[in-house]
């Protein structure tokens, strides 16, 4: 087991990292930009060290600042979390090259799953369903024909993309250029890599995830699907469950199975999320997050597995502690994501100072965040203040814990998305389940014009 990790992120991943660290025993190192000196995670870190200033580009991506963090404090591994630079295969190759060991999978496999279009052409060639669609677009004309070839609608894609930017839905040949345009300029400011691809447009379907473990020895196991259909209008998740409601027991099971046949098919290793998109009895693989998700609690509560120290002890070599006999689902749990966001601006950010925090508590209410009454939002970072996840022996009863939950929560400073999660647990198409990714956008707009 390593004896001292880095935490190259921020927030309630980083000290979500560390109680996982030191409930195994090992040390931890926190690293901070000056914005967030005051964090919870920096405060809970056995040491740490100011990497740059509040913004991203300097401190919480400025690999030789975090490289020199590690190796000043003696660190033998890096756990990136989610974000950041979570999936840059240069950062875990750097990490290598001074010693360290990458919590998460080999660089090149990164690589290889963190490109859409090579991610679809390995996938294929393993036989796992994919929607139809263009390999990488050179130009606005080639993007054309691949479009009328597929069949509008289609959606534009970023090959590096990812949390819904650099992605654009076009329903008419007339809208192509204008997408085409936005979404490439989108993904060259986000990702620094403006390549796209097209695929065709599923209208209304379901967002299913499916979570593995593989270690370094041949084990690789399912740990359930989640449904991540209630999206934004951005494409941004707001509101994860598991299992998925309604799915067709042998739907499920192809899912699963499809998962594990691709989490070996690349090698895989580490904890990782299959996503599909789901349409009556098809399924479409879509991409591979080779990281922690930021909503693994959901499935940690109903398999009882810690997924975080999973993936510290993948990394240090040692096998999985069980098989896929040994992993059964009980109950259900729903989480929701607390950003700091203004549902009535289409989920414009929102920065400040919190003067009351009040989170709720209870049987099967579980919290994970960093702020608290005083903590400042600052303007640099994603909006997320936190996440509630509660979890009951069904759905229906997960779902008013969650609405109980959220009438405990008291957030102030700043507006958020309680009121917006409150909404949605009370309506009737989401607790009869099965909603698609297209429904919280209309939600959205019904109760616009109310």
């Amino acid at each position: 087991m390593f004896k001292k990790v880095l935490i190259a992120n921020r927030g309630e991943i980083a000290l979500r990292i560390n109680r996982a660290c030191h409930e195994l025993g090992v040390a931890t190192v926190a690293v901070f930009s000056e914005a967030d000196r005051q964090s919870l995670h920096v405060r809970h870190a056995d040491e740490a060290f100011c990497v740059g200033p509040g913004p991203v580009a300097r401190s919480y991506l400025n690999i030789p600042n975090i490289i020199s963090a590690a190796l000043v404090s003696g660190c033998d591994a890096i756990h990136p979390g989610y974000g950041f630079l979570a999936e840059n295969a240069r950062f875990a190759e750097i990490a290598a090259d001074h010693g360290l060991t990458f919590i998460g999978p080999r660089p090149s496999v990164i690589a290889a799953m963190g490109d859409k279009a090579t991610a679809k052409r390995i996938m294929q060639e393993a036989h796992v369903p994919t929607t139809p669609g263009s390999g990488v677009l050179s130009s606005l004309d080639e993007a054309r024909r691949a479009a009328e070839a597929i069949g509008y609608p289609v959606l534009l894609k970023a090959t590096a993309g990812g949390g819904g930017k650099g992605m654009r839905a076009v329903a008419t040949p007339a809208e192509l250029p204008n997408a085409y345009a936005t979404a490439q300029a989108e993904a060259e400011a986000s990702f620094k890599d403006g390549r796209m691809y097209v695929e065709k447009l599923m209208l209304n379907p379901r967002h299913i995830e499916v979570q593995v473990l593989a270690d370094e020895h041949g084990g690789v196991v399912h740990l359930g699907e989640r449904d991540c259909s209630v999206q934004k209008p951005s494409h941004q998740k707001l509101i994860e469950e598991a299992p998925a409601s309604g799915l067709d027991p042998e739907l499920r099971a192809r899912l699963h199975n499809v998962a594990v046949t691709a989490t070996r098919a690349v090698g895989y290793t580490n904890a990782g999320t299959l996503e599909f998109l789901v349409s009556g009895d098809a399924m479409y693989f879509m991409e591979m997050n080779t990281r922690i998700q930021v909503e693994h609690p959901v499935t940690e509560l109903i398999y009882g597995v810690d997924l975080v120290k999973e993936q510290i002890r993948i990394a240090a070599g040692e096998p999985l502690g069980f098989s896929q006999d040994d992993l059964h689902p009980h109950g259900h749990a729903i989480e929701v994501r607390v950003n700091a966001e203004d549902a009535d601006n289409n989920f414009a950010p929102a920065a400040g100072t919190l003067s009351t925090v009040v989170f709720p508590g209870g049987p099967g209410i579980r919290v994970d965040t960093h702020v608290y009454g005083g903590a400042t939002v600052p303007p640099f970072y994603d909006s997320m203040l936190a996440k509630i996840i509660a979890v009951g022996r069904t759905r229906e009863s997960a779902i008013t814990r969650m609405e109980r939950a959220l009438g405990e929560t008291r957030i102030e400073g700043v507006k958020t998305t309680v009121g917006i999660c409150r909404e949605i647990m009370a309506s009737a198409e989401f607790r009869a389940g099965g909603v698609g990714v297209a429904w919280l956008p209309e939600f959205l707009v019904q109760r616009a014009a109310v």
